[in-house]
């Protein structure tokens, strides 16, 4: 998974013998495995830590490495904060829990196995219910391109306005979903909310829903402003895009809140 992000070049020059995050390598499976449910239990944590938690809503996915039609995922009814290796789940595209005491969230299981199933390329996903993000979502329109943040996800996201309303614990939402899901790292599900998905790591996914909630809140404010905002330029937009909003990109910015939670929560790890 990790191994196919490439690094952008203008973090290469200079950086000899300077410490910098790596992308890691594994020896086995079974070290891979470790590592991406250790990320997992982190990006959990880290939503904690913004304020993304709602109830027993949210859900965040990843493939496993050696068995890529099961994915791993938080357990139900268990807050973020409290999310720990020990009990994380793994689950089949049917939703059934293979491994763990935990039930399954049946929502999260409707459009992550849906989505998962029909991109076998994405490794990823998030989704919760949050403030800004589901605020913005009513509105069924994309962010457009106001800052370098939201240049991101220029040309990068969708907007889907069918089945929001509904509760998502029918298969054909899922499906739906699934089928507008393509080519992009990220959707704004009308009535709704927020989902980002990676082709490479959960780090990128995390940080990507972390970036799109705050820029649906910077949004949100210049809209009640009421003044019309200066908008980047599309070509300046998709310069900016490329360089700053990589599968790279995401996975890089998640390295510090990874760190910094190891350090303050070491009882993810239990």
């Amino acid at each position: 998974m990790l191994d196919t992000v490439k690094r952008q070049s203008i973090y290469q020059p200079l950086q000899q013998g300077l410490k910098f995050p790596e992308i890691p390598s594994f020896q086995t499976k079974a070290e891979e495995r470790l590592h991406l449910q250790k990320r997992l239990v982190a990006a959990c944590r880290a939503f904690a830590v913004h304020g993304l938690d709602y109830g027993f809503a949210g859900h965040l996915t990843i493939r496993d490495p050696e068995r890529p039609e099961l994915y791993w995922t938080n357990p139900m009814a268990v807050h973020f904060a409290q999310v720990k290796l020990s009990n994380l789940i793994l689950a089949d595209h049917k939703g059934r829990v293979v491994q763990g005491e935990y039930a399954l969230n049946r929502a999260g299981f409707v459009l992550h196995a849906a989505v998962h199933e029909a991109h076998p390329d994405i490794v990823a996903m998030c989704h919760a219910h949050t403030v800004y993000g589901v605020a913005y979502a009513s509105l069924g329109k994309p962010l457009p391109p106001i800052t370098q943040d939201a240049c991101a996800f220029f040309e990068d996201h969708i907007v889907v306005t069918d089945e929001g309303g509904k509760v998502a614990v029918e298969e054909d939402a899922g499906h739906n979903f699934a089928a507008a899901f393509k080519g992009v790292k990220a959707a704004i599900h009308q009535n709704h909310g927020l989902i980002t998905a990676s082709r490479h790591s959960i780090e990128a996914a995390a940080f990507w829903f972390i970036a799109l909630e705050r820029c649906c809140q910077q949004q949100l404010m210049i809209d009640a402003t009421g003044v019309p905002p200066k908008l980047v330029p599309p070509d300046k937009a998709r310069y900016s895009r490329e360089h700053v909003g990589s599968e790279y990109i995401g996975w890089l910015h998640f390295q510090p809140i990874y760190e910094q939670l190891a350090q303050t929560q070491p009882d993810m790890f239990d």
